[in-house]
């Protein structure tokens, strides 16, 4: 007799809510803190100058990714809620007609006419909304919009990322710093794209180096426009 055995899938979609407010959190906080305190020590500022920066950048930044993601990821989460309710009143008013659109969506993905029309009268019989929301609308559990969730993890994750430039202001003497900053956020950065990459399950080699190379741009533009401020000031 044949056993029939099955076993739990773990996908990594599931992740892609978090795994994305996280990556580009701990991402900013690195390049921005370490962009400006590399910009503010080319210009010559003292010590405690470049800290104080460092440090208001680390608050600000980190209540600015909050406030954008939970702007950003509320005005998906009302957009999808927009578009269930308008399915929910289609669903209320013509039945049949659902029926039908729902069956032509399993018979463009390769389904015969009368399969496909069994499957969505039986789908809909259990749950017509998520049916819908889910092959229609593509909204599902795994990858719907969680403002709150987003909010928290992009700051607390630039809050994180931050705080490793910020360390090199207080651990390296002041004529060392901005070439110790610049290798040392690279570094960070590197590390950041393999394990984005790692969690995400993309490859290792071209996050890394995306990641890392986009950082050196903006430590070395600002790097640029402090020195040149610094110079005529």
């Amino acid at each position: 007799m044949t056993r029939l055995h099955l076993q739990p899938e773990r996908h990594l979609v599931s992740r892609i809510g978090w795994l994305r407010a996280a990556v580009l959190g701990a991402n900013d906080g690195i390049v921005s803190t370490a962009s400006l305190i590399i910009g503010v020590a080319a210009a010559a500022a003292k010590p405690a100058d470049i800290l104080v920066a460092g440090a208001a950048g680390l608050v600000a930044g980190a209540m600015s990714m909050a406030a954008g993601e939970y702007v950003s990821v509320s005005s998906q989460s009302d957009t999808e809620e927009a578009d269930l309710a308008r399915e929910r009143a289609e669903l209320a008013g013509n039945s049949d007609a659902e029926v039908n659109e729902l069956a032509g969506i399993y018979v463009k993905r390769g389904v015969d006419p009368a399969t496909a029309d069994t499957v969505a009268r039986q789908l809909m019989a259990k749950d017509a909304l998520g049916a819908h929301a889910h092959d229609e609308l593509g909204i599902s559990e795994m990858t719907t919009a969680r403002p709150i969730q987003a909010a928290f993890t992009s700051a607390a994750t630039f809050t994180a990322g931050a705080a490793l430039p910020l360390g090199i202001v207080i651990l390296v003497p002041g004529h060392l710093l901005v070439p110790v900053e610049a290798i040392a956020s690279l570094l960070f950065l590197a590390l950041l794209g393999s394990v984005g990459a790692r969690a995400g399950g993309a490859p290792v080699w071209a996050a890394t180096v995306r990641v890392t190379f986009w950082g050196a741009l903006a430590m070395a533009l600002t790097a640029g426009i402090g020195k040149m401020v610094g110079t005529v000031v």
